[in-house]
């Protein structure tokens, strides 16, 4: 709520991104629940806590052993530095210097980020509660996420369990919330397989079928990052892979707000469906809205959340929120059926009743859905161009597009079967077994339901990039972002679902007295124990690549390693963040992603002409913002004509003049142009920082 307030209160320009203003807007929060306290009275009630401390204790101590376990991993290899990290470092390095928002695109002025930064802005806000450097609070950031997501993991877990039986021990409870976190927060997939056999050539797997057995060979030079990249150009990741290489990206940051939504839906689901119908005066205009929306199966508070909790997941990860709108949507029908159930009428017709009836309370999720997003989204512009359809046939792909339906030649690439067995099988593995039971069943409890519309929906998310593609700028790799953003979201279902399932079976299979079943659930805990042990060998091989033994320490200072690559360059990036405040326009190298030029702009917030071009094409959609700018650039360090330069320089509105290591590579620089226009202010060897006095 404080997060979402600041972007609110920011954006509208009504208070500044301060500490100070953080400190009133907490002060507004508490008044409002102090307001508020008969209706939230199990948050703020002392007995609340004194009820349930036990529960609370044992959260609060998970949550402080994987924080501080994964610090610990962390200050093994801090660096922020590799894959995207200078993009999420300088997204949030850009808030942090914000006044207002929306923040400045640091790698492409004077733009604003076009870019789903909403967990970003919490890093920002956490990180100016703290007091403590973004350097620090980046790596912080990934360890707390890692705690939140067993923490939150765990609770969900319990309460899914305890809807079988009021007479569940404490011990079981505990075991049952502990599996399930250890899946969803360290667990792999069935590619570490792969470890028992002669490795194959990255990027280009084949059936294991086709490897030799060489489990004396254990781990065969096993590449961690494989898992992720196992199904041909596409990317297929999951939290402990997201944790290792440490990108603060949204999917990451998105995390806890999934795991909340998850955990709210339940409760929802629990209740069964609103049967209160209210008799209110009709005379007065909200007496007449209550009474509508009574009748809404899910009441109208709860919808309200809804549609927040979808408001802050777009703005963290825009697939996010889509995604678990059409789990709300699977909800709401849901419970149309169950109030339909007692009435007369054919399945058909029910169904269509159900439909009719879902209408306006999924309009009324939409709706809310749309407002608590404006603050972000009246900036934000989409950059997908359309959905592609894969495999289209030669007579549309020489129609090339309907609509937003697009029918491109040569985009026909499927996942064979073998590859989506070693990636998802461990969870159907257990989810074929839970639906032999549940067509068996008697009773169907809530948590049943709840876990079936889970997997219905993940197995949803994994079969419709085998159809389509949201269309970027990819030309190869066409379909690994769709990929990537729904599979992530269907782990984290399937894990949840899995650790159901393991549990209900193994109580279910370990009541029964014969001995058939007796010689199943020895089988089925051996084949669990197999499965689980399987996916569980991936941290070990994803810490020590990437961590090494843990023998370096190097404590949690992101930036640490600017000493020993660019010193002199980290010193001027220093002088940068202690002397300059807002947000002055700096000039320094363009170049790749995935490299180190940018380095200025990410770690400090300061936008810059140009940075990674790549990604500002991906951002902007278009390749022709970017790209006049790597030339202008290159003119702006090299040109001998002090009008072109002076022109170029004011175009930009450009203040400061980096020149450092990565400058005097690429460019031939010519200094007498600044000389004349600016002083330096800042000297440490080759490294020069100009301020600009036109």
């Amino acid at each position: 709520m404080l997060s979402y307030l600041t972007l609110v209160t920011g954006t509208a320009h009504i208070l500044p991104f301060t500490f100070n203003s953080l400190l009133l807007l907490l002060a507004f929060i508490s008044i409002v629940f102090f307001i508020f306290k008969n209706s939230l009275t199990p948050i703020i009630m002392l007995s609340f806590y004194t009820s349930n401390w036990k529960w609370i204790l044992i959260e609060e101590a998970l949550f402080l052993i994987v924080l501080t376990f994964w610090t610990y991993i962390r200050s093994f290899a801090p660096d922020i530095n590799g894959l995207e990290k200078f993009m999420d470092f300088g997204f949030v390095n850009s808030i942090l210097r914000s006044t207002y928002f929306p923040p400045k695109d640091m790698w492409l002025s004077p733009f604003a980020i076009n870019y789903y930064y909403f967990g970003h802005l919490i890093t920002a806000v956490l990180t100016k509660l703290s007091l403590l450097q973004s350097s620090y609070t980046y790596n912080l950031m990934i360890a707390t996420i890692a705690g939140l997501t067993f923490v939150q993991s765990f609770s969900l877990a319990i309460n899914l369990y305890s809807t079988i039986s009021k007479k569940i021990s404490l011990l079981r409870l505990l075991c049952v919330g502990l599996l399930t976190a250890i899946i969803i927060t360290f667990a792999g997939n069935l590619h570490t397989l792969y470890a028992f056999f002669k490795p194959y050539q990255n990027e280009h797997p084949v059936p294991l079928w086709e490897l030799a057995f060489a489990p004396s060979s254990f781990p065969n030079n096993y590449w961690y990052p494989n898992a992720t990249r196992y199904i041909y150009n596409t990317i297929h990741e999951f939290p402990i892979y997201s944790w290792t290489v440490s990108d603060l990206h949204g999917h990451v940051t998105d995390i806890p707000f999934v795991l909340l939504t998850l955990t709210f839906l339940f409760t929802i689901l629990a209740k069964g469906p609103n049967k209160t119908i209210r008799g209110h005066d009709k005379k007065y205009f909200f007496q007449r809205i209550y009474s509508f929306t009574d009748r809404f199966p899910i009441k109208l508070p709860d919808l309200i959340i809804c549609s927040l909790l979808l408001a802050v997941m777009y703005m963290t990860n825009a697939w996010d929120g889509l995604i678990y709108l059409l789990l709300i949507i699977f909800i709401i029908i849901y419970f149309e059926l169950i109030l339909l159930k007692t009435k007369k009428g054919s399945l058909t017709k029910k169904s269509a009743l159900a439909l009719k009836k879902a209408v306006f309370p999924i309009l009324i999720t939409v709706g809310g859905f749309v407002i608590f997003s404006l603050p972000f989204s009246i900036f934000f512009k989409p950059f997908v161009s359309g959905i592609g359809v894969l495999c289209a046939p030669a007579i549309l792909t020489n129609i090339r597009h309907i609509g937003p339906l697009l029918f491109e030649p040569d985009h026909c690439q499927k996942s064979p079967w073998w590859q989506l067995i070693i990636l998802y099988g461990f969870f159907y593995f257990f989810i074929s077994i839970f639906l032999v039971f549940l067509s068996r069943a008697k009773k169907i409890l809530p948590s049943d339901i709840f876990v079936s519309i889970l997997i219905g929906l993940s197995t949803l998310l994994i079969i419709i990039p085998e159809f389509i593609y949201a269309k970027d700028i990819y030309p190869a790799h066409f379909r690994a972002n769709t990929m990537f953003k729904l599979v992530f979201q269907s782990f984290i279902m399937l894990s949840i679902a899995t650790g159901y399932i393991i549990s209900r079976m193994s109580l279910l299979l370990k009541l029964k007295q014969t001995i058939t079943s007796k010689i199943i659930y020895i089988l089925f805990f051996v084949i669990t124990l197999m499965l689980v042990t399987l996916v569980l060998i991936f941290p070990y091989f994803s810490i020590t690549s990437y961590y090494g033994t843990l023998q370096s320490y190097k404590g949690l200072d992101g930036t640490a390693y600017l000493k020993t690559k660019y010193n002199s360059d980290y010193q001027g990036i220093l002088w940068l963040n202690k002397n300059i405040s807002g947000q002055a326009v700096i000039l320094e190298a363009q170049g790749d992603s995935y490299t180190d030029y940018a380095r200025i702009s990410s770690n400090t917030g300061l936008p810059t002409v140009l940075g990674w071009t790549v990604h500002e094409w991906l951002w902007r959609g278009t390749y022709d913002i970017p790209a006049p700018r790597i030339d202008e650039i290159k003119q702006m360090y090299e040109s001998s004509d002090a009008t072109k330069l002076k022109g170029l320089l004011k175009k930009y509105r450009v203040e400061y003049v980096f020149i450092g290591e990565l400058e005097r590579q690429k460019y031939t620089i010519n200094e007498n142009g600044f000389t004349t226009l600016g002083k330096v202010v800042f000297q440490k060897d080759k490294t020069k920082i100009y301020k600009l006095t036109h």
